[in-house]
């Protein structure tokens, strides 16, 4: 076999395996069943929301910083190099 023929083969293993799967392992866990969160999980759940939005503030400053010293920095190349000529 050619590698044109593996290639092919290898792809049609691989859309047969996909097509014929059964969705039921997906589906393992109880699906019927309702979970009923409590007040003190949802406040939890609250928290750690607002510890992900805190860390995004300084991450974003940072960005920021970032994008304004390299835009400086092109302009500063710019400008040496225009006095240079």
């Amino acid at each position: 076999m050619n590698a044109k023929q593996t290639l092919t083969a290898v792809f049609s293993a691989v859309a047969l395996s996909l097509v014929t799967s059964s969705a039921a392992l997906a589906s393992g866990g109880a699906t019927n069943k309702v979970f009923i969160s409590g007040p003190l999980i949802l406040l939890f759940l609250g928290f750690c929301a607002l510890v992900v939005v805190i860390q995004c503030i300084p991450a974003i400053i940072t960005l920021y910083g970032m994008i304004t010293g390299a835009a400086a920095s092109n302009k500063e190349k710019a400008t040496a190099s225009a006095r240079h000529n």
